[in-house]
C-alpha cells in the first residue's frame, strides 16, 4: 500500500518548518492551516477476494462523490463536478452483466436507483475521437453523504485490529470530494480524498502520520502555490519527505502543466429555479462580472447533470431565436433518457447529461448605471418534470444538483503532457466532449448555501385517492346504466314508432 499526503498552504508566511516534527519513521504536524489531499493506492492482492474477483471483470471504474457544501478549490485541486455520486464504467467484452449495481448499493446505500448495469447506466457522450479511451457508461445519483461507504470500508476492508484504518475511514465524512479509481493496466485501487481545511479551521491540522507497516511508504508534501508567468503551468514550493525511505524534509520547488485552472477574476455563479416552478421549471444561472474570457479561444460552457425526473426538450434547442432568448449559443451534447412522454416510474436510466454553450454579450455594462459597474448576466435553461409516483402527500420535493460552469480554452500542450501532473484529476464526465488540447478554467459557485436545488412537485395523494377511486367507479356504473337504458327503452320506443308508421301506411 502506498500513500501520498499533500498539504497546500494558502500563504507561505503561515508555514514554518518548526510546525513539523520527524521521529521514528513518523511525521507530526501542528496547527497547520492548509487544504489537504490524501491518496491511498492498494494493489489487488491486498483486497478481499470477493472484491478482487468483481474488479477483475471490469476494464475501468471511476467513482466521483462530491459534497453539497460549497468549498474553495485552490490549484492544483481546481477541477469541479456537480454534487452527488458519479460512476464512470467500462466493462470487459463479456462483463456487461457484472454485478456493479449490487456493489454500489452495498457500498453507498440501497436507496440508489440502480437495479441493473444494462438499464440504469447510460452511454457516455464522446464527441472527440481522441478520447475514445474514456469510459463508455455513466451513472449519477443524489447522495448527500458517504456514511455507507465509511461503514463498508471499516467493516469489509479494514483489519479488525487496525484503529488507524477505521479512524481514517471516519475522516472521509468531512471531505469535499472522494474519488475511487480502478483500471486493468495498473491493477490497483486508488482512493483520493480532498479536505478544503482542517475539521477546525481556526486550529489547523494537528496530527501524526506513521507507517502502517514496514513494507509501505508515505509521501508527504507541504506546498505553497506560487505565481507563474506561464498561463498553462502551476508552480509550487515547500518541503517533501518520504516516510520509510528518507524521513528528513527536503526543500523543493517544481512546476507542472495542468488541464484545470482557477479563474483569475472574481466571477462566480449562482443557480436557482424561477418561481413558480410548476411542471416546467426554469433553471436560472446568474454570473457576476467581469465576464471577460481568459483568452480569445475560450468559450463559456455549463454541464448539467439531470436526474430522471427532469429532462431537456432537445427539439426546442434547435431554434436560434429560442437559444438567444435564454442567453444560450448551442446545445452541444445531450446523452441519456430523453423520452418526452414517459413518467418517472417507467424510466430505468438514472437521467441525462447536457453540455450547453453560453452566449456572452459584447458588453454587460448597464447604460443607466451611475457607478458604471457591470450588471450580472442571467442564463435560463427551460426544463420539464416527469410525472412522479403517487405518495401519501400532496406534494413531493426532488433535487437538481448545481451544474458546473467553466471556460473551455485551447491549450498549446496535449493530454499526454497534462497527464504528467501528479495532481491531475481525470474522468469528470465532460472532457470527452472536447479535444485533447483543451484546458478548463473553472468558474466557482457562490458560497452561502448548498449546491442542490429542490423542486416542489404535485403528486397524487394516496390519502385522498379513495374518493377518486369511488368517484371513478360511480361514473363508470352510471355510464353503464345510461347505455343499458338507451339500448333497452330506446330500442322499444324505436320499435313502437316503426309499427305506428306501418299501420298508418296500411290505412292509407
Amino acid at each position: 500500500m502506498k500513500q501520498r499526503i499533500t498539504y497546500l498552504v494558502p500563504e507561505a508566511d503561515d508555514f514554518h518548518p518548526d510546525l513539523l516534527s520527524v521521529r521514528d519513521a513518523s511525521l507530526s504536524v501542528r496547527n497547520l492551516k492548509a487544504a489537504k489531499e490524501h491518496r491511498i493506492t492498494v494493489g489487488l492482492s491486498e483486497l478481499p477476494e470477493k472484491l478482487r474477483n468483481v474488479l477483475g471483470e471490469w476494464r475501468e471504474l471511476h467513482i466521483r462523490w462530491v459534497s453539497e457544501t460549497p468549498y474553495d478549490a485552490p490549484p492544483p485541486f481546481t477541477s469541479r463536478v456537480s454534487p452527488g455520486l458519479h460512476v464512470f464504467f467500462t466493462p470487459e467484452e463479456k462483463g456487461l452483466k457484472a454485478p456493479l449495481c449490487p456493489l454500489l448499493r452495498q457500498t453507498f446505500g440501497h436507496e440508489l436507483k440502480c437495479n441493473s448495469t444494462v438499464t440504469a447506466f447510460t452511454k457516455a457522450p464522446i464527441l472527440s475521437k481522441r478520447f475514445s479511451h474514456s469510459p463508455s457508461l455513466q451513472y449519477h445519483s443524489h447522495l448527500p453523504s458517504i456514511t455507507h461507504l465509511i461503514r463498508y470500508i471499516q467493516d469489509k476492508l479494514c483489519p479488525p485490529s487496525s484503529s488507524s484504518c477505521k479512524n481514517g475511514a471516519s475522516s472521509l465524512d468531512s471531505t469535499s470530494y472522494t474519488d475511487i479509481d480502478y483500471d486493468t493496466i495498473s491493477h490497483a485501487l486508488t482512493l483520493n480524498a480532498f479536505f478544503p481545511s482542517a475539521p477546525d479551521p481556526s486550529i489547523g491540522w494537528t496530527e501524526t502520520i506513521s507507517l502502517p507497516s514496514t513494507s509501505s511508504t508515505i509521501e508527504i508534501g507541504i506546498l505553497n502555490h506560487e505565481p507563474n508567468p506561464d498561463p498553462e503551468d502551476i508552480a509550487f514550493a515547500g518541503f517533501l519527505t518520504v516516510l520509510g525511505k528518507d524521513t528528513k524534509p527536503v526543500p523543493t520547488r517544481f512546476q507542472t502543466i495542468t488541464r484545470h485552472y482557477p479563474l483569475s477574476t472574481q466571477t462566480t455563479y449562482k443557480a436557482h429555479f424561477q418561481q413558480p416552478t410548476g411542471l416546467h421549471p426554469t433553471l436560472q444561472l446568474t454570473l457576476t462580472p467581469p465576464l471577460t474570457p481568459p483568452a480569445q479561444s475560450c468559450k463559456l460552457h455549463t454541464y448539467l447533470t439531470l436526474p430522471s425526473h427532469l429532462f431537456l426538450d432537445p427539439y426546442s434547442f434547435r431554434d436560434p431565436l429560442f437559444l438567444a432568448s435564454h442567453n444560450l449559443t448551442a446545445l452541444h451534447s445531450l446523452a441519456g433518457n430523453t423520452d418526452l412522454e414517459a413518467p418517472d416510474w417507467v424510466v430505468s436510466e438514472w437521467g441525462s447529461a447536457a453540455l450547453l454553450e453560453l452566449a456572452i454579450p459584447p458588453s454587460t455594462t448597464s447604460a443607466s448605471s451611475e457607478t458604471g459597474k457591470e450588471d450580472d448576466m442571467t442564463v435560463t435553461v427551460p426544463l420539464h418534470l416527469r410525472y412522479l409516483p403517487a405518495a401519501n402527500r400532496a406534494h413531493t420535493s426532488v433535487p437538481l444538483p448545481w451544474p458546473v460552469v467553466f471556460w473551455a480554452c485551447r491549450s498549446e500542450e496535449g493530454a499526454a503532457k497534462m497527464a504528467t501532473n501528479p495532481f491531475d484529476r481525470r474522468v469528470l464526465g465532460y472532457e470527452g466532449l472536447f479535444g485533447e488540447r483543451t484546458r478548463f478554467v473553472h468558474v466557482p459557485p457562490a458560497g452561502g448555501k448548498v449546491l442542490v436545488e429542490w423542486v416542489d412537485v404535485p403528486v397524487l395523494d394516496l390519502r385522498k385517492a379513495g374518493w377518486v377511486e369511488m368517484g371513478t367507479v360511480g361514473v363508470v356504473v352510471a355510464a353503464f346504466l345510461v347505455i343499458c337504458w338507451v339500448l333497452l327503452f330506446g330500442g322499444r320506443r324505436g320499435g313502437d314508432q316503426k309499427k305506428e308508421v306501418k299501420s298508418g301506411k296500411k290505412k292509407q
